[in-house]
């Protein structure tokens, strides 16, 4: 194994546990934004088209990401979506103006298809109230249609939609990012804190074994930020089961190692929020612990100055469609292994968005389906990240960044699966020129050896992948051995590796 002047190492002990993982960490979020509904699930002229007009290649690659719950259908677009909108006769349905991103919504798709084309994909839906231009009688009165087995209003409203037993969504957002200015209906958090507790006793009224998950900052940039969470779980503190947060990444000042260490800015929000339910919790006398929903991350900003030259009032224009190169792959994979870190708190999380809009899967209409660089950590955390989250003990050289400084160069998390007797090490090598040679003792791990080593790398930091050209794909074949108890592994400069052991049967 080749050698370089840079050395990481780490102890990983089965006895180290953080916490069981919560699958939901791998969720995603579809909106009713740009080509992700129109033209991206769903597209009834594409050749792949279902009978009922939802593309079988987009959603084939959805189940390689095995997405375990969907938010829907916003983001921005509900706090002005009228959800009776999209249930009923196709035909019958309104177009309206769409306030959120300035274009035209023809209702084509809503509640029962989305969620119909959710299960065929293998996802829960994670269903989002309007608390911007509506309230509590809008937010019940979707319970209830959703629901309720029948004998009401709205229960048999969905029957004769066809739709005989309820849907029984068990997750619900209450609004979206009610702390920002740009929100329909923004409220200040006096305003927010008592609307939400007050639509979530009118819905568990109905249904009283949902999880609510109420809106906490939409950054931590934002200027209300810790304040809007404490002020708000003032009020929802007993009636909600999480608090959300929101934060996107991008690198304008093409700053590649500061812009690699942001995963500590994400970090740092986590544990501020934590900080902050804590101190709720303490205030409160309250035995219960609130949990945490990070129910939109992503990079976003490769697109900004496209957006702005879009003609409103179209519909399903390319809105929002970040073109990820290698980089963002890598930061990517640092925000998730900070989700595995935090598996205690963290509960669910939702990658902003599942296709074409700041998405994974990308789209050509009447066209192919193909793999952004950012694919790829998602799907190996999904797939090998289920199990119990262990803390490893890392010692790493480290370097400072323009905003950051003590950055490890090893950004590693570690996942065991008891069921399986199988452990993961996922681990991102920060440093742009130089390999790292891994030293991890495993010997915990008595009896396990090397299934294989998966690697992504790529010479050029913005290669992108396209229709057609993947140049940005994983690997077999890394250099991992385990001998005696230790793992020994050369990563490469800027790559990402998954390392898996099983024990031998």
């Amino acid at each position: 194994m080749a050698t370089t002047g840079l050395k990481a190492k780490m102890i990983v002990d089965k006895s180290f546990r953080i916490a069981e993982v919560d699958k939901r960490i791998y969720g995603s979020f579809i909106e009713h934004l740009g080509r992700a509904v129109y033209g991206g699930i769903y597209e009834p002229s594409h050749p792949s088209a279902d009978e009922s007009g939802f593309r079988k290649d987009v959603k084939e690659l959805v189940k390689q990401l095995d997405v375990p719950i969907i938010r829907y259908p916003g983001g921005n677009f509900v706090s002005g979506y009228n959800w009776e909108d999209g249930v009923g006769p196709v035909e019958s349905r309104p177009q309206r103006l769409e306030l959120a991103w300035r274009t035209v919504e023809p209702n084509e798709v809503g509640t029962n298809e989305f969620i119909k084309w959710a299960k065929e994909a293998g996802s829960e839906v994670m269903m989002a109230v309007n608390l911007g231009t509506r309230g509590i009688d809008a937010a019940r009165n979707l319970v209830e249609y959703c629901n309720h087995p029948g004998g009401s209003r709205y229960s048999d409203l969905r029957r004769s939609h066809g739709v005989e037993q309820p849907h029984r969504i068990k997750t619900w957002c209450l609004g979206n990012e009610m702390d920002g200015p740009w929100q329909i209906g923004h409220k200040t958090a006096e305003e927010y804190g008592r609307l939400a507790l007050e639509s979530a006793k009118a819905m568990r009224l109905i249904d009283p074994d949902i999880e609510l998950v109420s809106c906490g900052s939409s950054s931590s940039a934002m200027p209300t930020f810790p304040e809007w969470e404490a002020t708000t779980l003032d009020h929802t503190y007993d009636a909600v089961d999480y608090i959300s947060l929101h934060q996107y990444y991008g690198n304008r000042d093409n700053d590649t190692p500061n812009y690699l260490a942001r995963s500590m800015d994400m970090d740092h929000f986590i544990h501020t929020v934590i900080s902050t339910c804590d101190y709720i919790k303490a205030k409160k006398r309250s035995k219960k612990k609130m949990m945490l929903s990070f129910d939109e991350w992503n990079v976003w900003y490769h697109s900004n100055e496209a957006d702005s030259k879009i003609e409103p009032w179209t519909i399903a224009p390319p809105q929002l469609e970040d073109i990820y190169n290698f980089e963002d792959a890598l930061l990517v994979g640092s925000m998730l292994i900070t989700f595995l870190r935090h598996a205690d708190r963290v509960k669910m999380a939702c990658l902003a968005q599942l296709v074409n809009v700041i998405a994974p899967i990308m789209t050509e209409n009447n066209g192919r389906a193909w793999k952004q660089t950012i694919f790829y950590p998602y799907m190996h955390a999904s797939q090998f990240g289920r199990g119990v989250s262990l803390m490893p003990v890392v010692d790493s050289p480290k370097y400072d960044a323009k905003d950051f400084t003590d950055v490890p160069y090893l950004d590693s998390a570690v996942v065991y699966d008891e069921a399986e007797e199988a452990l993961t090490l996922f681990a991102v090598n920060r440093h742009l020129t130089e390999a790292l040679d891994l030293t991890c003792d495993v010997r915990s791990f008595e009896g396990y050896s090397i299934v294989e080593h998966i690697v992504m790398e790529h010479e050029d930091l913005k290669a992108v992948n396209g229709p057609g050209e993947e140049k940005v794909a994983p690997r077999s074949g890394g250099s991992a051995k385990l001998d005696g108890g230790i793992v020994t592994a050369h990563l490469g400069k800027a790559s990402w590796n998954v390392i898996r052991l099983r024990k031998a049967q």
